[in-house]
């Protein structure tokens, strides 16, 4: 399920929400009001067993969710659109990188926090023996405060993710693609220091770090929707000069 916000513009930016998020994350809702605010149309979806959309919710499942994305751009492919960039949050960052590393047809890629160490944050949310665990049962149930689970990570899953590798996924990504990354300097989710290493190894990468965000940009989300569409503005006009 997804949410088309059109100007009228014949490019579309496609934004992707993060792990157990949805199309209507505050992030999600602000862009496309800020992309709006410029005659940018946007189209925001929900990935499969998220939100709106059916099917099941499983942890890890990037390559999946690049599927999701592939699928959304070719809709719109199909109606004449131009994909003008693609965007993602935290999960969905290292979703539209790995849609790069592999589909090459979307010059203009944003990264909001993205993870470029698949291995860290596990420990926090599964428990520091989570290898153990899962050798042992099988899964990890993962419950919230009210002891309710909120969602099982199997073994077959928790492999998928730790074997999403990111480094060899952004040394593919096409030289002519350009790619922003934004990242809070107090991300305590996921730490400015996977930003700087996707700023060694991405060709053609920009980093824009802003001080004193958390990973959803609780206080600064005008900031980041600044730096959003200073970054899409100026590479489309690179791109069509004069027009």
């Amino acid at each position: 399920m997804g949410v088309l916000n059109d100007t009228g513009s014949t490019e579309i930016v496609i934004l992707c929400h993060g792990f157990q998020s949805t199309k209507e994350y505050t992030i999600m809702v602000n862009l496309t009001v800020a992309l709006e605010n410029e005659g940018i149309s946007s189209f925001r979806f929900d990935f499969t067993g998220n939100g709106e959309s059916e099917g099941s919710f499983s942890f890890a499942n990037y390559w999946r969710e690049v599927d999701d994305l592939h699928a959304v751009i070719q809709h719109f492919h199909g109606a004449n659109r131009v994909i003008g960039a693609i965007l993602g949050h935290s999960k969905g960052g290292g979703v539209v990188l790995l849609y790069a590393s592999k589909y090459h047809d979307v010059r203009l890629v944003v990264n909001v926090s993205g993870r470029y160490d698949m291995k860290g944050g596990i420990g926090e949310r599964l428990g520091k023996d989570f290898m153990e665990k899962i050798k042992q049962d099988g899964f990890i149930d993962i419950k919230n405060i009210a002891g309710t689970v909120e969602y099982r990570v199997t073994e077959e899953s928790l492999m998928d993710r730790l074997n999403t590798n990111m480094h060899e996924a952004c040394l593919q990504v096409d030289k002519e693609c350009r790619v922003l990354t934004v990242h809070g300097s107090s991300d305590d989710i996921i730490p400015v220091l996977d930003a700087i290493e996707f700023d060694k190894i991405i060709p053609n990468h920009k980093l824009h770090i802003v001080d004193g965000a958390d990973h959803g940009y609780t206080k600064h989300q005008a900031e980041l929707a600044q730096a959003v569409i200073d970054f899409i503005k100026a590479a489309w006009q690179q791109d069509h000069p004069g027009a």
